[in-house]
């Protein structure tokens, strides 16, 4: 037992050197409670003595403290330094990665923190918590869970096949879509349908036609698949249509531009689908927000329109449920519906399998329709206090476009030039307001037939009418003070 001793001493002051290191790294802090002795033996596989021994040791440099009957935690009067020494960031040469790698650092990651301290945060995307309908979703949750028999396997990768029936019978009401449930693919929100889509069809070099301005995240993952990414300039009736460059593929927002707000038309609609015909492109059709229609009457999707198998239909519940849930689905022609099948099983073989089946009864009981129809109306009363309050605060100081459907407007700032933007932002989020700029929807090296003053994407879909007058108030006390100072600086 003797010559156990040392090995013992070793493992002691091991787990010593480990909780320190957790302590001086911040993972552990002051008041946090230790794992057991039980549960701290088992997985480094000791004794408990030996666990023990250590805690004693820690206890003795006065790392933590105990009490009778609890658990030992980080002593609470630790002094330790504010700040940790600084760490060079860990780097990558650019010889280390692939070409696939290589585009991809050079995109910047956008930043989802949010400010508690500011007033109103006109973040798009975001939606309220007050519209999430907890009662029947756990309703519907808690039924799966009851109802089913715990399955520990792999199931299909293409979703569940209720869920599946259950988005081919929405989709036919709510969008005139027509698919059968094979060719609906459950994905992890639209953004990885956007990522099966440019792997199966974009080889590097292959042209990819977007909107400009379109959806970023879009081009970047089209050029991160080595395609060139075509801008193709939008207008009031959409995307411009009229000699477009061959393509492999073209992605467009047809019921509410992301972000302009247009709505293309139906002989827009017609021009697009006649091209992809002719030059044996596919159409990406990305139905994101089409839930929310205000002053315009529905037009049939280009999926509703197809009569060649050229569309493939993104959609979501991240506008209507929440973006948390990732659920999403795409409806892609028959003759890809195997390649796609294939792909999202090496992607991360399905989709949640509990949410999915929650969903499908949430769908089947006529909950989904009924949250759509009362969201949808709260929405409408949100765009409107927002659209009433730049009108009365603002005024001709202010274009807004795209305010007929979707979950957004931009706001053109008239007077304020575009290279203000960043400034405009920055005073004001010290005045307690989260505004975003639309440069960056436009691709970086393209300025073309965009208004040359400063704009603004402004979501409401989280925010109450009060804080959005509150907010739209701020915006002017900003723009007034902004434009003051300008003047004051010529």
């Amino acid at each position: 037992m003797a010559s156990d001793a040392p090995a013992q001493a070793r493992v002691t002051q091991r787990i010593c050197d480990t909780i320190k290191a957790q302590i001086a790294s911040g993972l552990l802090g002051p008041g946090d409670r230790l794992p057991s002795t039980r549960s701290l033996a088992a997985e480094w596989g000791v004794s408990r003595t030996t666990v023990t021994a250590a805690y004693d040791q820690l206890i003795a440099e006065g790392y933590v403290e105990t009490r009778q009957g609890a658990r030992a935690e980080v002593a609470r009067g630790l002094g330790l330094p504010s700040t940790q020494p600084a760490r060079p960031s860990p780097t990558v040469s650019n010889d280390q990665l692939s070409a696939f790698g290589r585009r991809l650092s050079e995109f910047s990651l956008p930043s989802v923190a949010t400010s508690p301290l500011l007033v109103a945060d006109f973040r798009y995307g975001d939606l309220s918590a007050a519209d999430f309908p907890a009662l029947p979703w756990r309703r519907a949750v808690t039924g799966v869970i009851l109802r089913r028999q715990p399955r520990l396997r792999y199931d299909d990768p293409c979703g569940s096949l209720r869920l599946r029936a259950a988005l081919q019978g929405y989709l036919w009401r709510a969008r005139g879509l027509r698919c059968e449930p094979e060719r609906i693919i459950v994905v992890n929100g639209s953004q990885q349908g956007l990522d099966l889509c440019a792997r199966l069809l974009l080889d590097p070099g292959d042209r990819a036609v977007m909107e400009e301005p379109g959806y970023s995240l879009a081009r970047q993952v089209f050029t991160a698949a080595g395609a060139e990414v075509v801008p193709v300039n939008v207008d009031r009736e959409g995307m411009r249509t009229e000699g477009l460059p061959a393509a492999r593929l073209a992605y467009v927002t047809p019921s509410h531009q992301f972000p302009l707000g247009a709505v293309m038309s139906v002989g827009r609609r017609r021009e697009l689908l006649a091209w992809a015909q002719r030059s044996g492109a596919y159409v990406i059709e990305d139905d994101y927000d089409s839930e929310y229609r205000f002053d315009i009457a529905p037009i049939p999707t280009l999926q509703a329109m197809d009569d060649a198998g050229r569309v493939i239909y993104l959609g979501t519940v991240s506008k209507t449920l929440s973006p948390t849930l990732r659920l999403g689905y795409a409806v892609v022609p028959e003759v890809l519906s195997v390649p796609f099948a294939k792909a999202k099983r090496l992607a991360d073989r399905h989709a949640p399998s509990l949410e999915q089946e929650a969903l499908a009864d949430f769908m089947e009981s006529g909950a989904y329709e009924r949250h759509v129809r009362r969201v949808r109306r709260r929405n409408g009363e949100r765009r409107a206090a927002l659209l009433a309050a730049l009108s009365a605060t603002l005024g001709d100081a202010v274009t807004v476009i795209g305010g007929e459907a979707g979950l957004h407007v931009v706001v053109w700032l008239n007077g304020v030039p575009r290279d203000q933007e960043d400034s405009l932002i920055i005073r004001a989020r010290a005045a307690g307001l989260g505004v975003y700029p639309v440069t960056p929807l436009y691709t970086p090296s393209s300025a073309t037939n965009r208004p040359n003053a400063a704009g603004l994407v402004l979501g409401y879909a989280s925010l109450n009418p009060q804080t959005i007058v509150r907010g739209v108030q701020i915006l002017g006390e900003v723009l007034g003070a902004f434009r003051y100072g300008s003047e004051v600086c010529r």
